[in-house]
């Protein structure tokens, strides 16, 4: 008996909760983000939803310590 296991879906937008699991970082800490206008978001309706490129444009633009 075998299990199969799924492959993730490669999502366009993702919940706060979710960009929060893909950076691993706090849920909260991806609010503070968006609040301070460093990653961006769409509203749709009452629900906030980062777009895959937000999330990897957020990521492209920090910057590394000096070693």
């Amino acid at each position: 008996m075998s299990t199969a296991i799924a492959a993730p879906v490669d999502r366009l937008l993702y919940k706060p909760e979710e960009a929060a699991e893909a950076l691993a970082i706090g849920r909260s800490t991806v609010y503070e983000l968006m609040a301070d206008g460093a990653l961006k978001y769409i509203k749709l309706g009452r629900t906030r939803r980062i777009r895959r490129k937000d999330l990897e444009a957020y990521v492209e633009n920090l910057s590394p310590l000096p070693a």
